[in-house]
């Protein structure tokens, strides 16, 4: 046994989930299969089949104290396919989701009746689904009950899904059947190693979203062991992952795989990268936090911690100095979180493309770089922005068309009586909107920003008001800013 072999059963100690655990999961599984089976004779309602799916489900790749179980329900395409025959991608997707609604509100909702099952609700971004929180003696577990289309796997990869989860079940199956016990404590390791660097799940702090479940599985997959693949991460931008062996320049083919960072081609779905949500941001954090744990392999890389909040006493720092603060509250409680994510990102991106430019294409504020961070359950989301070059000059020189074009040429010079010539062009010196960053910014903010948010502050960092604003500065310049500066 390694050194690191040692360390990594240490750490397995400490996040391998009980028997105890495992078992109450299941007992709780057995409940909902009964309750849903009683409420389903009343209605008559045809199902395929009732199974726990995820990492508490039929994978087993779960971490200590994770209970969140998600219980999916096969129905039988069959039985909808006559209604939805002949119509339109997006047509099918408004019926299947008003059949998935109907389900859900007459079906999954009313049978959940036991007092240890807590308000119940639906959610969905565009899928339809019920969260409900169990609680008993002490344990609280979220579960989600999700409805999806039994598909045949060759079905999925001939033609795709119908709905987005309609892969899910294949891929917890794939997992099952894919992974050796021993695989499957390396993606614990994994999974882990992600979490205690921030960059995991649709609330990773670093990036957009960070690594998922299944691409950890895959990632363990694909390299056979997390020793492999620590020792291979240097080189997942430049190396797709693909099941079906297809060659690097074919895969770049592909148009949409074209953008995306990593490319993990679902073993499901050979038109699906399962890494295209993984943020290159996260990917960067991570790779770097490889390469030092390699140098020097410690159980402290695999902890926990919370994010510390930002040191904001040196006004002299460069980095601060250059750096600001959008600190923002949800008042909106009932806005996933995802969704403000989303926006939020998008708002982050229109502030680097119209920062870094003017209008005319013309530098403006320099290189832009910012990053999200939200603890949704106070509701305060904030963006923290690095500039470049946040006082430049109140005008810049403004190229025109070229001479030898008359008719542009002649109406560039009564728009702008002092034009001048160079190098066969015209020109103008053009007066900026705004030459100072944080003017534009808190412009741009209060004009852009969805009614659902209070802005609590815009300013530099150095006046950062909470404590999720602060932790927010720590992310940007501790896990970005040194991998794009």
């Amino acid at each position: 046994m390694t050194l690191n072999d040692e360390l990594f059963a240490e750490i397995l100690k400490e996040i391998t989930p009980t028997q105890k655990e495992i078992a109450l999961i299941k007992t709780i599984t057995e409940k909902l299969k009964l309750l849903l089976n009683e409420k389903v004779k009343e209605l008559d309602i045809n199902y395929t089949k009732i199974e726990p799916q995820g990492s508490t489900g039929i994978k087993q790749t779960q971490l200590k104290d994770d209970f969140d179980i998600d219980l999916f329900i096969g129905l039988d395409y069959k039985d909808f396919e006559p209604k939805y025959r002949g119509l339109s991608k997006n047509k099918l997707k408004k019926e299947s989701k008003k059949d998935f609604l109907g389900l859900c509100n007459n079906w999954i909702i009313p049978s959940l009746t036991l007092k240890e099952f807590h308000n119940p609700r639906l959610l969905y971004a565009e899928h339809p689904y019920v969260t409900v929180d169990f609680y008993l003696n002490g344990v609280e577990i979220k579960i989600d009950i999700v409805l999806y289309f039994d598909l045949d796997e060759e079905r999925i990869k001939q033609e795709g899904p119908i709905t987005a989860v309609d892969r899910s079940p294949w891929h917890g199956r794939f997992v099952r059947e894919n992974l050796s016990k021993d695989q499957k404590n390396d993606v614990r390791l994994l999974k882990q190693f992600f979490k205690s660097n921030h960059s995991y799940g649709d609330k990773s702090s670093v990036g957009k979203v960070g690594f998922i479940g299944y691409s950890s599985e895959l990632l363990i997959y694909y390299f056979g062991n997390i020793t492999n693949l620590f020792k291979n991460f240097d080189n997942l931008p430049s190396n797709p992952l693909d099941y079906y062996k297809r060659s690097v320049k074919d895969i770049q083919k592909i148009l949409h795989f074209q953008n995306d960072y990593l490319i993990i081609v679902d073993p499901i779905d050979k038109n699906r990268n399962v890494g295209s949500a993984i943020s290159e941001k996260a990917y960067k954090y991570c790779n770097y936090r490889i390469s030092e744990f390699l140098k020097k392999p410690n159980k402290d890389f695999f902890k926990i911690n919370p994010i510390a909040e930002a040191d904001l006493q040196d006004l002299n720092d460069p980095i601060l100095s250059n750096t600001y603060i959008v600190e923002l509250k949800n008042c909106e409680k009932e806005i996933h979180y995802t969704i403000n994510r989303d926006k939020l990102y998008s708002l982050g991106e229109s502030i680097v493309v119209n920062g870094e430019k003017e209008f005319t294409h013309a530098e403006r504020f320099g290189n832009i770089i910012f990053e999200l961070y939200f603890e949704d359950e106070i509701d305060e989301y904030n963006i923290a922005i690095y500039c470049e070059n946040p006082d430049i000059s109140q005008t810049y020189i403004r190229k025109g068309p070229p001479i030898k074009e008359s008719f542009h040429a002649d109406n560039f010079k009564k728009k702008n009586p002092k034009h001048f010539e160079r190098n066969g062009y015209l020109w103008v010196e053009t007066r900026r909107g705004f030459n100072n960053f944080l003017k534009f910014l808190k412009y741009f903010i209060k004009s852009k920003i969805t009614d659902n948010f209070e802005v609590l502050n815009i300013s530099k960092s150095f006046n950062t008001k909470t404590s999720s604003g602060k932790k927010t500065i720590t992310i940007l310049t501790e896990m970005v800013l040194p991998f794009y500066i």
